[in-house]
């Protein structure tokens, strides 16, 4: 019975068909990297500049993946513009559409720890009620770690371990010393939900490398998310005049620019109402140029890993800026710089590379944006989204395939009064000097003002803008700044 029972499984084994490709095991979701610069200019990529800014690994990038030239971010500074891409909304609509810092050290101020406690910095954070990318990856599998930059609050129930990360190790607010990680003498520094002074003294960019390769080795054999948010190349935020003028990287990277550190040196000058001494230009661009080239190598040893354990080919990485250069940035061609509604303020570099999905050594020049980020990463990974939350982005995968023309037909931004809007082409800006129209395609850095040759279409995009804010006003409220 037995040998009767093996030639009758062996020949049925032998009359079955091979498996077709419909039969194969579906392909793993992707693993995804989300990797943001802070502060870098529209121009500072080695693949645009040249030999002036170091950044080979960003330059492989862009080979093996597609370049955007038309992407924006969803305001000119950090914190709401960091809070709309996780939430795939709008600033006035998830509630964070300001920055969350206090404005004291602005003018020399060292705060006291009692003091900070109950300070706005310390105590405001984005709305609980907002579902952030992790929590929407979560239901997948994905384990997800953020090493980096957070700024949307402080408090427990605000970090990324409350927000569905299961990992965290960077720094709370807008900006830290690289060496002392404190936010103007303010320690700001934590390990998940603890505050650490543990690396204290080591570049933070060299440890928020350290805890990625860690990350990635522990957990390449299942999906991961890794948002990576670098503070380079911000600007230090140190009381101390001498090194508040400019970013901070390690003399590895500095000796890079040998050109510009001779002529690096203190220049006086005046900080706070008093004569201080300060770096002078070519020592701030040097500090620039040097923790972009040192976060760029922490990205190579990242695609490197990537490589080495063959995960690359299934791996979305998506690299850009937060808001538009400062310090020692170049945003040539474009207008303006960070804080400002001109394209320099947000209009920003960005990557995107997915082998076998994105098109290798592409430039394209669609118009698209960071609120595009949560929605495609989600199509990526193959998760439907919550029809009951309203997204203010796209899925951009069509479009960088070459499948689609850009859905995206407009966007809105509002810092304080200051407004502004893209409807196609065309720009509108509106600021305590009035307003301001410019064709994009003809004029990119926004040097031809025509709003009083062209009235109508002037009026068009503000009340485009207008009809955009009164959506904003009318969604659910969320906090910290909406009165309900």
């Amino acid at each position: 019975m037995q040998l009767h029972r093996f030639f009758i499984v062996l020949f049925s084994v032998w009359l079955s068909p091979p498996c077709s490709a419909q039969d194969a095991a579906p392909a793993p979701p992707p693993n995804i990297v989300l990797i943001v610069s802070d502060d870098q200019g529209y121009r500072d990529l080695g693949c645009i500049r040249g030999h002036d800014i170091i950044t080979p690994h960003l330059d492989r990038l862009a080979e093996e993946g597609t370049r955007l030239t038309s992407f924006y971010v969803a305001w000119p500074a950090c914190t709401p513009s960091r809070g709309a891409f996780l939430t795939g909304r709008y600033p006035q609509r998830n509630g964070i559409y300001d920055m969350i810092r206090n404005e004291a050290p602005d003018y020399g101020y060292l705060y006291q720890p009692a003091e900070y406690e109950v300070s706005f910095e310390r105590i405001g954070g984005m709305d609980e009620r907002e579902i952030l990318l992790p929590a929407v990856l979560k239901p997948a599998g994905y384990r997800s770690a953020i090493f980096g930059k957070w700024d949307l609050g402080s408090l427990h129930r605000y970090l990324p371990t409350s927000r569905g990360f299961d990992e965290f190790y960077g720094f709370v607010n807008t900006g830290i010393d690289y060496f002392t990680h404190e936010r103007y003498g303010v320690p700001s520094m934590y390990r998940d939900i603890k505050l650490t002074t543990e690396d204290k003294g080591t570049c933070c960019t060299t440890l928020f490398r350290r805890e990625a390769v860690r990350f990635i080795e522990q957990n390449r054999k299942q999906p991961f998310f890794l948002y990576l948010p670098f503070n380079a190349p911000h600007n230090a935020s140190n009381l101390d005049p001498k090194i508040r003028g400019g970013a901070q990287a390690s003399e590895e990277f500095l000796s890079m620019y040998p050109e510009l550190a001779q002529k690096a040196e203190f220049v006086q000058g005046t900080k706070y109402g008093k004569p201080a001494s300060q770096p002078n230009s070519q020592m701030r661009t040097l500090s620039y140029r040097a923790s972009v080239t040192e976060m760029d190598a922490a990205i190579g040893e990242i695609m490197t890993l990537l490589d080495q354990h063959n995960i690359a080919d299934n791996t979305l990485v998506i690299f850009f800026s937060d808001n538009g250069g400062s310090g020692g940035a170049d945003n040539a061609p474009l207008r303006g710089r960070k804080s400002q509604m001109f394209e320099g303020g947000i209009r920003v570099p960005c990557i995107v590379r997915w082998p076998g999905h994105v098109p290798a050594g592409k430039v394209s020049d669609e118009f698209l944006t960071s609120l595009e980020v949560l929605p495609t990463i989600a199509a990526a990974a193959g998760i439907p989204l919550d029809a009951s939350i309203t997204l203010d982005g796209y899925n951009m995968l069509p479009t960088l395939r070459g499948d689609e023309v850009s859905p995206r037909k407009n966007m809105f931004w509002q810092r304080r009064d200051e407004k502004a809007a893209r409807v196609g082409d065309w720009k509108w800006i509106q600021t305590s000097k009035g307003e301001s129209l410019f064709n994009l395609a003809r004029d990119i850095g926004e040097k031809h003002d025509l709003s009083k040759e062209d009235p109508a279409r002037t009026k068009q995009l503000s009340t485009a803008f207008t009809q955009w804010k009164q959506e904003m006003d009318s969604a659910e409220p969320r906090g910290p700044f909406r009165d309900f």
